[in-house]
Parts: structure tokens; sequence; C-alpha cells
């Protein structure tokens, strides 16, 4: 690819005032959809007045009150100097280490490509209420409030994006932190004409592929739709067309290689018992085993077990390893016409064969809570009485085939990481 390649523009992006927080760990937070609620949202909440998730998961009954309320949020903490935009447009240099763990990427203000121009390649499906909700935030408060994930397959070598980063990250950085995950951040400006020249070339010739961010990519696309934003013949965009634009980290993970994570799913209105019985009822299903173990090991025996697997759990210590499924209930309720891998992929097998066939649980926010960590499924499930199903996670190279054929995988079948940090720098759109 050539320039119909990734275009990342510098932005002046909109940072914390150091003198008006408490520290920067304690006015971030980790993704609006990664958030625990209510415990973690209320734990940020009072780590500092002003903290990130006010204007991210902003707390009203109606959701037209909550969007207005973070545009008024945004807008006081500007009046008020929190919120300070840095003097010139910048692309960013962002940094996250823990232990061995060290990623690498730039943050900027990507030019949006429609979905058949195959230059950002997305293999989840979205929730339609979710990007709507996304996309009334970021309309009232006229912002990205953070960057969704992007990765790319670059040299991996000292040229081009990674040759800048390299070379960015020898100068002291303009913020550092450690939030209370372990994760050391760490944020350069990068300013220099010929180090954005040096960028601009290099990602100009790539693609991406969504790591993490499928509803705030879907945002982005339906909020340039609303604007009225259009291609030239040659395809460039006009300058100066700010929704034309998204906030987001792009990481050569040749370089820096992703780490791959399962989504786990909490049912609260279907117990562990529940479940059970349907499977029983069913006239073809799933091979049951009870497992009486701490989860690491649980999590080890899943991992081992052949074939579509899952673990079910109601937050007691008791697992229940449901493999094995029945060829004819697969038969029967997996979509044809998609390739293989994906009839194969056990987000698929659990969403036609038990969700929608067996359990008849439909894909509806009352219903299926998608959680990151596996803790915080387990707590969940004991806390509201329901099941968690724990999951495996799909490897990369699956998911970019996938993607690379334009075949998009259940949605939250699988999640990367490190995830960026959200309060870090924000972008204001217009």
């Amino acid at each position: 690819m050539t320039a119909d390649g990734l275009r990342l523009t510098p932005f002046r992006g909109l940072r914390y005032a150091a003198d008006r927080i408490s520290s920067l760990a304690a006015v971030t937070s980790p993704p609006y959809d990664v958030v625990v609620r209510p415990d973690g949202l209320r734990h940020l909440e009072t780590a500092d007045p002003f903290n990130i998730v006010r204007l991210i998961l902003p707390q009203a009954a109606d959701p037209a009150v909550r969007h207005r309320q973070a545009a008024r949020t945004l807008r006081r903490w500007r009046s008020d100097g929190v919120l300070v935009p840095d003097p010139e447009p910048a692309l960013y240099v962002y940094e996250q280490r823990k232990g061995d763990l060290l990623q690498r990427g730039v943050i900027g203000a990507l030019a949006l490509s429609p979905p058949e121009d195959g230059i950002v390649l997305p293999h989840e499906d979205v929730i339609a209420e979710v990007v709507e909700d996304r996309a009334a935030l970021m309309r009232e408060t006229a912002a990205n409030p953070e960057p969704l994930l992007l990765s790319y397959r670059g040299g991996g070598t000292s040229t081009g994006a990674t040759a800048v980063i390299e070379r960015t990250v020898r100068h002291p950085p303009l913020v550092e932190t450690t939030t209370e995950d372990g994760f050391a951040h760490r944020l350069w400006a990068v300013t220099d004409p010929a180090e954005l020249a040096g960028v601009d070339a290099d990602l100009s010739r790539q693609r991406a592929l969504i790591a993490d961010g499928h509803h705030r990519w879907a945002t982005y696309l339906k909020l340039r739709a609303e604007h009225g934003s259009a291609a030239h013949p040659n395809g460039a965009r006009a300058a100066g067309a700010p929704w034309d634009y998204g906030l987001v980290l792009l990481v050569d993970t040749a370089r820096y290689p992703l780490q791959v994570r399962a989504i786990h799913r909490v049912l609260p209105r279907l117990t562990l018992q529940q479940a059970l019985d349907r499977l029983e009822m069913a006239r073809d299903g799933f091979r049951v085993r009870t497992l009486t173990a701490p989860l690491p090991r649980a999590l080890a025996e899943l991992e081992a077990t052949p074939g579509n697997a899952f673990l079910l759990t109601e937050g007691n210590g008791t697992f229940r390893l449901l493999s094995d499924p029945a060829p004819a209930l697969l038969e029967r309720t997996v979509p044809r016409g998609r390739p293989g891998v994906w009839r194969q992929l056990d987000a698929t097998v659990l969403h036609s064969a038990l969700l929608d066939e067996i359990w008849k649980v439909p894909d509806h926010p009352g219903d299926i809570s998608y959680i990151h960590h596996t803790e915080a499924a387990v707590a969940q499930a004991a806390q509201h009485g329901g099941v968690a199903v724990l999951m495996r996670a799909v490897p990369e190279e699956t998911v970019r085939a996938l993607a690379e054929q334009g075949v998009t995988m259940p949605r939250k079948s699988t999640s990367f990481g490190p995830k960026p940090a959200t309060g870090l720098v924000l972008r204001t759109v217009g």
C-alpha cells in the first residue's frame, strides 16, 4: 500500500495540569468497557474528584442527561485549568511497562477510512446500542476521550515509526506515572517536522487490525457520516474536517507483540443449576465434568481441553467443564457460509449452540455482561447469583487471518493488551 494506508496526523492533546490533581495515576482509568461496574466505577470516582471516569462513564438515570453532564464536566475542567491543551500539534509516543512486558506505540488522530478500503480491519461485530451511547457522548463533548488500540505489522526494525519511537524515548517524557495495576506509563510529544514525516511515510504503507475498541471505531465512522464528510476523488480528505479523524494508539506488533486474552461472559439471569438442567434436557449437548479445584488449576484444565470447551461457575469454588459438543448440535446451530475456522471458534459455538439454542439467553446488556478479568467475572457471578462462562483466548494469527478475509468474529471474542490508560491525553473535535 502507498498513500492508501494509515494516515496518522498530529493534534493538540488535552492533558491534565499536574498542579490541579492529586496524581496522574489517581485521574486515569481503564477503557470505559473494562471498568468493572459498579465497584470499579465507585473506586475510580473516589480516587480523585477529577478522575477521567466522570467523562467516559457519567452517572445518571437518563442517557441524554449523562451525556450532557459529561459535556458540562469537560467544559468546567477546561475553564478551570484542570485539563489544558498542549501548545502545538503533536504525535505522542506512549510506553507501557510491567516487569518484562514492554509496549510502545504512537498516539495520533487517524484519518478514518470506510471498511471497504481495507485499511483498518475490524474482527468483531458491535452492539448498536453501545455505538449509539458512545456516539452521543462524543457528540455532546465534542471530544475523543480515549484512544482505541490498533496493531499493524511493520518491519519491527529501527526504521520509520519504530526509529522515531526509539529516538524519542531517549529524552525525558512529558509525563510518567505508575497505575495501581503495576503498569508504568510514559508519554512524549513528537513535534519535529522531519520526525513526523518519517512516521507518516512509514504508516502510509501499512494497514491495521483493530485490537481493542471496535465500538469506538464504529462510533468514529458514525459521527463522520453524520457530519457529512466525504472523500475527494483521489482518496484524500479535506483539511480541517475534525470528524474525519479519530484518536488511536498504533502499535507495531512485529516489534512489540500484544498479549491476547479471553473475554468472559456473566449471565446474571441464569443460574448454574438452570444452565445444567437445560443442558441435560437438550437432545444433543455437551459433555459436563465437575472440577473442584482452585481457579488457576481449573483454567489450566480448560486450556488443555481439545476442541470447544467452556468453564462454568457460580463463584463457589466448584466448576463445570463443558466440552465435546455433539456434532449434530453444531451442524444444526452454527451458521453456514463462513470459513471453517470461524465455525469452530469457541465464541461462535457458545453463542450459536449454548446461548441461542440451549440456554435461550438473548444477547442484551441486561442478560450478558462481558468481563475482561477472570477473577472479576467469577466475583460478579457470585454477587448476582448468576453463572460465569470462562473462555479461552483466540490466537492473534487467527484473528488477523479472518479479518483479512473480511470475516468478523462474534462480538467480544478476544481481548488484546495491554490497553492504553484513559486520561493521559484526550483529543477535542472542532
